[in-house]
């Protein structure tokens, strides 16, 4: 009889807890949860983020046709838990290495999203993760993948808390293993 009661316990857990359990772990489209909206103009995006109380600006530099990019955007930016921290802590932008669109940079110059990759930035492969403090200033980068969510997490902790003024991302992430 205990084992059956047991067994009734978890069913009714199961079925009761489930739909949280999904709800949150449903991915999200990052163009939607993740990034946020801009009309290209960063200098204005710096007076926003100061307004907002970030810590910083991150822009995301990809291209369509990049595996690397396309498994950031589907394993670990759809993820609630990262749109959310991530949201909180930074403005978020995605630009296009190979596109055409005006943007004004943090200076207020004006130029294509590829120049502004290229010439800037000099971002020759993708996807690169760069963050900006309240400046403009470039505070960290990180090119290609993360491992997964938990080093994106450790990267968005490293940038926000002032870790990059003491340690590079590597000894960050190497004295939170032990």
């Amino acid at each position: 009889m205990k084992t059956y009661c047991n067994r009734i316990f978890v069913i009714l857990c199961t079925i009761t807890l489930l739909p949280a359990i999904v709800w949150a772990e449903t991915p999200r489209d990052p163009y939607t949860y993740f990034f946020n909206e801009t009309f290209g103009d960063f200098s204005e995006e710096l007076v926003t983020a100061r307004d907002e109380g970030k810590k910083g600006i991150m822009i995301f530099f990809e291209m369509d046709e990049c595996p690397f990019c396309h498994y950031m955007k589907g394993n670990v930016l759809n993820r609630p838990s990262v749109q959310e921290y991530y949201r909180e802590k930074f403005l978020l932008f995605a630009v296009d290495i190979e596109g055409d669109l005006e943007i004004v940079d943090f200076d207020g110059s004006r130029m294509s999203q590829k120049d502004y990759a290229f010439k800037q930035h000099r971002v020759r492969a993708t996807p690169v993760f760069a963050f900006f403090d309240l400046n403009g200033e470039r505070i960290h980068r990180h090119t290609g993948k993360t491992s997964g969510i938990d080093e994106f997490m450790l990267m968005g902790e490293f940038v926000a808390e002032g870790h990059y003024r003491d340690t590079t991302f590597t000894r960050y992430k190497r004295s939170k293993k032990k």
